[in-house]
């Protein structure tokens, strides 16, 4: 589904339509997500974040090709850039969501960087950082304000100057 909503998007663009944006999965509950569109899962009684990209932000760089991991053990602050993420068609900076050190990365995107494709909030996930401040995560969005966020940002197409 995800692939034909992907094309679907592509086609639209191209052909100057609307699509209407679907709403998020029921895998996206308890995490925050940045600007940026990066996402976290605290975990750990709120010691310790998951990291990773949104299901937005990977439809919009197609598949992805490689992604470049931080090293464990660097310290990372919120809103800087740890990592990248490339694909067929562009390339886009990481940020971290939170502040702390970086404890573990996701190996298994060094030779299946598509996970992030197919299951960014789960299988796809970047790193996992043990957290310096749970405050951090108070300047992040829920699901429905990060929907909302991603609804304001997309142009509406239907009204392009051409049309």
């Amino acid at each position: 589904m995800a692939l034909t909503r992907v094309w679907s998007t592509r086609a639209a663009l191209s052909l100057r339509v609307s699509v209407p944006c679907g709403g998020f999965s029921s895998a996206v509950e308890g995490l925050k997500f940045a600007k940026s569109h990066e996402w976290a899962k605290v975990e750990d009684e709120g010691k310790l974040a998951s990291v990773g990209i949104t299901e937005h932000a990977q439809e919009h760089l197609g598949d992805v090709i490689y992604v470049e991991l931080p090293d464990v053990g660097v310290a990372v602050a919120q809103g800087t850039i740890v990592g990248s993420v490339e694909s067929v068609k562009a390339s886009s900076d990481i940020s971290s969501p939170v502040s702390g050190n970086v404890v573990e990365v996701n190996k298994e995107l060094l030779s299946s960087p598509g996970l992030v494709n197919g299951s960014p909030y789960e299988k796809g996930w970047i790193m996992k950082v043990e957290m310096s401040s749970r405050d951090e995560i108070n300047n992040l969005m829920d699901p429905d304000e990060y929907s909302e966020y991603v609804k304001k940002k997309i142009p509406n197409i239907t009204k392009h100057k051409d049309t």
